[in-house]
């Protein structure tokens, strides 16, 4: 009998082991790491959590930050939503839908390496190399430092890297349950005379509910953790920090692990709210009668 009652342990033993060594462990050293200034020597206290806030540069990435965690899952939701409808019409879906996800095969360096070639600016007087300037000029219009001078464009414009990526997700994401809604329900709500429009907003949204809260706080953890992206195109040059980026320069190039850890720390909570939220809402749609 105790045997019995000690199995299932000697199964979950081996993944317990390796969860708490590259899981569990680091996440209790670098909450310890944070405590302590950047040669973890001496105990600094709330200091390093006390500079996420009263940092200009912090405040700037927290900023970026809330800016990618509203324009980037509204946006990629939406486009995979509409997209993913449409392909299902279509007599070519595999087709499209392979081409829309696509980006996802790219690494993001790899990505934003294309975008940055894409956004690339030179002067006036000289021949644009960039797709974009290169519009823009034979138009008749001026080059544009998409990414260099204006705040709120540049941190637009590295947000249209991440759709670009993650839409063809969200895409196979919402087809995969879009194909699960029954078919009846939609045949009887166009024999009453409901429109494409009605169907969509009245049927698709409400049936997708549960997808679509998923898959938001799957966009949102991603905008929260952002690095790649704007490492490989400005580092954060011209206003354009993260969070995750500035732990990687507080780590390798200020060599401050107290700060670094602190972010760290300061990430992983705020996901885990995100998360936990999501959670917590499902549970109760579920246990509503």
């Amino acid at each position: 009998m105790r045997t019995r009652r000690l199995t299932p342990w000697f199964y979950i033993l081996p993944a317990s082991v390796l969860i708490a060594f590259f899981l569990l462990y680091p996440t209790l050293r670098t909450f310890y790491l944070s405590f302590f200034d950047k040669r973890s020597i001496e105990y600094v206290g709330l200091e390093n959590y006390s500079f996420l806030l009263t940092s200009a540069t912090t405040r700037v990435a927290i900023r970026n930050n809330l800016l990618w965690m509203v324009v980037f899952p509204l946006t990629t939701i939406s486009l995979g939503l509409v997209l993913a409808v449409l392909a299902d019409k279509v007599a070519y879906e595999r087709v499209v839908k392979s081409i829309i996800f696509m980006p996802m095969a790219i690494s993001f360096v790899g990505a934003g390496v294309v975008w940055k070639f894409v956004y690339a600016y030179r002067a006036t007087e000289v021949a644009q190399t960039g797709l974009l300037n290169a519009i823009v000029v034979a138009l008749g219009g001026e080059p544009v430092g998409w990414l260099l001078q204006r705040p709120w464009l540049n941190n637009l414009c590295l947000v249209v890297i991440g759709v670009w990526i993650w839409t063809g997700f969200c895409m196979t994401a919402f087809s995969a349950a879009y194909k699960n809604i029954p078919v009846e329900i939609i045949e009887a709500a166009r024999m009453d005379g409901a429109t494409e429009w009605q169907l969509f907003w009245r049927i698709t949204v409400p049936a997708l509910k549960a997808t679509i809260s998923v898959m938001t706080v799957t966009m949102m953890v991603f905008a929260l953790k952002v690095f790649d992206i704007i490492y490989v195109t400005t580092n954060g040059l011209y206003d354009t920090e993260v969070m995750a980026n500035r732990m990687y320069k507080e780590m390798f190039l200020y060599r401050s692990k107290g700060r670094a850890s602190a972010i760290a720390i300061f990430l992983l909570v705020t996901s885990v709210i995100i998360m936990s939220s999501n959670v917590l809402r499902q549970r109760a749609n579920r246990e509503q009668p």
